[in-house]
């Protein structure tokens, strides 16, 4: 084996072999032995399971795992673990690892060598996602049907497309803990503040450091308590607030924000533009909808709608969407935009497959796990809106609980967050006594007290403490923002 004999074409293949290069691989890992330097050109995106022949994926393996802990990774170092390795005695033994680095190119090179590897890699997954496609399609389940298959398909063909790969491997415990060790140098770097992408409240992250990737969120209340508006308030401060970085390779980082793609399964998306503008302006969306607006205020609403009109923020407004539609779109638009956050409205409007039939609790069973799987897979926070039942309003104290979840079981089960939206305000406002007796000045002295309230109840976080936070509520322009410590709106 000599540096001359590197090549960058794959190697003539033994019969119906797929596609591969032995020579690469064993110039990439001389390359890295000899200098460790080459992982951290190659380690983000180059796999153990990208190599064809096992030995030199277990190899870098090792490898990555002493530079990533700091320490050196040579021959000398890698001959003491492959001593007993089999197929490092059938390659003539441990003086392999030798050979490599004394015949490794260039260190310079060896990112061409990594990207050869990767290809090939990529190429027989090709091969073998088409395989299992046109067995799928020729001899189906019973009870797949061609949209079955195909949504089936684009999920397995996105996960080779962002990750190298149709199927997740088990996963090192060194890989898990350096991300959790991003994770936290990511809130360190805030000042302690967020992991997470920032909700635009900074009463509602405290408690929960942000919205977290993988993270299934639940945001529930009673009709008219804002659930559709905090929601709103919130994937507009993450569109606003998106910022990204050109990476080497072409692709852009979101740095902060995000792009967020928002299912309004019951309003439309003009509807909800028209909250958004109002949020912007400072302008009544009653007032906008019914015209009822002077020159100045429209020229605000006109000027608004150009400065906020390139915001990364994108609305899918078709009722009653399967949750195969729902996760084949989002897929698409990571695939082909990019994608921070999920927001669903609502819950109980997404349709499940033929195989739930008319129960109820199944389907939304099946609408919940296939959104924390979605989160998972795109590793992005997912905000699913959903109603509560009416026993809320049997009782005494309304505030809701996650007992009054409607099919809580399953709703619960999945969720990692569930958050409550409840506004004392408007269940008092109903309670008005007569006019002119002193129950009615009562009344409105509370009324003037809470009317601009509303508390956002965590009932349950995996990740932190349960526990309600304070904010504040403009039922005019239908916008959440935080309250400072007098309780009086903060204007920033």
């Amino acid at each position: 084996m000599t540096a001359e004999s590197y090549d960058h074409t794959p190697a003539p293949l033994e019969s119906n072999a797929p596609p591969h290069n032995i020579e690469a691989e064993q110039a990439l890992l001389g390359a890295l032995l000899f200098d460790n330097e080459v992982y951290h050109r190659v380690g983000d995106w180059l796999k153990p399971d990208h190599f064809y022949d096992p030995l030199h994926g277990r190899i870098y393996e090792a490898a990555s795992q002493l530079i990533i802990s700091g320490a050196l990774a040579d021959a000398v170092v890698l001959k003491t673990r492959f001593e007993r390795d089999p197929g490092m005695k059938e390659v003539g033994g441990a003086v392999y690892l030798a050979d490599l680095m004394r015949e490794a190119p260039e260190p310079a090179s060896a990112g061409e060598y990594g990207r050869l590897i990767y290809d090939l890699a990529m190429r027989r997954e090709l091969i073998r996602f088409g395989d299992e496609v046109s067995h799928a399609a020729n001899a189906p389940e019973p009870d797949d049907s061609a949209e079955d298959i195909l949504q089936g398909a684009e999920r397995r063909l996105f996960a080779l497309a962002e990750q190298g790969g149709t199927s997740k491997a088990l996963e090192p415990f060194h890989l898990a803990v350096h991300k959790s060790l991003e994770i936290a140098s990511a809130a360190y770097k805030r000042g302690g503040g967020l992991s997470g992408i920032s909700s635009g409240l900074k009463s509602i992250d405290a408690k929960m450091g942000g919205l977290h990737p993988s993270d299934l969120i639940i945001l529930a209340g009673r009709p008219s308590m804002g659930k559709t508006a905090l929601a709103t308030n919130i994937a507009f401060s993450v569109a606003r607030s998106y910022q990204a970085e050109e990476q080497p390779d072409g692709t852009r980082k979101t740095t902060n924000g995000g792009i967020v793609a928002f299912f309004s399964l019951e309003m439309s998306s003009d509807q909800l533009a028209t909250r958004l503008v109002a949020d912007y302006t400072g302008i009544s969306g009653y007032l906008i909808r019914q015209g009822k607006i002077d020159a100045a205020q429209f020229e605000d609403i006109r000027d608004g709608v150009h400065e906020i009109a390139g915001i990364p923020l994108y609305i899918d407004d078709t009722g009653g969407l399967p949750i195969g539609s729902l996760m084949a779109r989002c897929r698409r638009l990571k695939r082909t935009v990019g994608l921070d956050m999920v927001v669903v409205d609502y819950l109980q409007l997404v349709t499940g497959s033929k195989s739930s039939g008319e129960n109820r609790v199944q389907e939304i069973s099946e609408v919940t796990q296939a959104l924390k799987a979605l989160a998972k897979e795109l590793s992005v926070p997912v905000i699913a809106l959903s109603q509560l039942s009416r026993q809320v309003e049997q009782r005494e104290d309304k505030k809701p609980q996650l007992s009054d979840l409607r099919e809580s079981g399953s709703i619960e089960q999945d969720a990692d967050v569930v958050l409550f939206v409840y506004r004392e305000s408007y269940y008092l406002e109903r309670l008005e006594p007569k006019e002119g007796t002193e129950q009615h000045l009562a009344w409105e002295d509370e009324m003037r007290e809470i009317r601009n309230q509303a508390d956002v109840i965590i009932g349950k976080q995996r990740h932190g403490p349960i526990g309600s936070v304070k904010v504040a509520f403009d039922p005019d322009r239908t916008k959440f923002s935080d309250l400072d410590y007098s309780g009086r709106q903060d204007h920033e």
